[in-house]
């Protein structure tokens, strides 16, 4: 599955920078989802890090796209091939252990 923004969305800034792959972007009147990029986090977080943060919760399962489990981290690996998401993630710890 991916997700969409609700007219409900009151163009708080805060979901955006939270999409770790970007597919939160403004529209023309509000936020909007590309559901081509949307993986609902899987690979990256336990639960869509959009949906957390959102103050007025108006991001909800797209009901025109349905994918299960499998295809959303299927979607995850195709988005971040060529990418070495691990070490990326591992970086600001190693920084912060020796003392950079």
């Amino acid at each position: 599955m991916a997700l969409t923004i609700t007219e409900e969305c009151i163009n708080c800034d805060v979901c955006e920078p939270q999409c770790p792959n970007t597919a939160i972007y403004m529209g023309e009147e509000i936020y909007e989802i590309n559901p081509d990029l949307c993986t609902e986090c899987v690979g990256h977080h336990d639960e869509p890090q959009c949906q957390v943060i959102c103050p007025v919760e108006c991001i909800v399962i797209h009901p025109q796209w349905q994918e299960g489990q499998d295809a959303l981290m299927e979607k995850y690996r195709r988005l971040t091939a060529g990418t070495d998401v691990s070490a990326s993630l591992a970086e600001p710890a190693l920084a912060h252990q020796d003392g950079s």
